[in-house]
């Protein structure tokens, strides 16, 4: 289930697919807005490197999980040792990024909608 990816808790793309069934996870996309556009993962919102607590849920434990492209980009794990460092209690990266997901043939939302 979780494993862990330097110091950070790691999900797998099925795992976090069958937690966003549970409701009350925050799933967020660190990739380029365009890559976004085209294909994540269905609720996530897309946020920069450069992202603060006010773009982040108020409450410090809601559960949150970053990803990024695939298991070689560092974006999601420097996104989620942000969010530690800002006090988030429940951080999670699913290190597969966007392609395990799309691999793992999950469903995936595209274009405009939450950001």
């Amino acid at each position: 289930m979780f494993a862990m990816l330097m110091g950070l808790k790691s999900i797998a793309p099925r795992d976090l697919h069958e937690g966003l069934g549970q409701g009350g996870l925050t799933v967020v996309d660190v990739n380029a807005r365009h890559s976004w556009l085209q294909a994540r993962v269905p609720g996530a919102i897309n946020l920069p490197p450069e992202f603060d607590a006010a773009m982040l849920p108020a409450d410090r434990a809601a559960p949150l999980v970053f990803y990024c492209s695939n298991p070689l980009c560092r974006k999601a794990p420097q996104a989620a040792r942000k969010a530690e460092k800002l006090g988030y209690a429940d951080v999670r990266v699913m290190s597969a990024g966007i392609t395990g997901w799309v691999g793992a043939h999950l469903p995936v939302e595209s274009g405009e909608g939450m950001r």
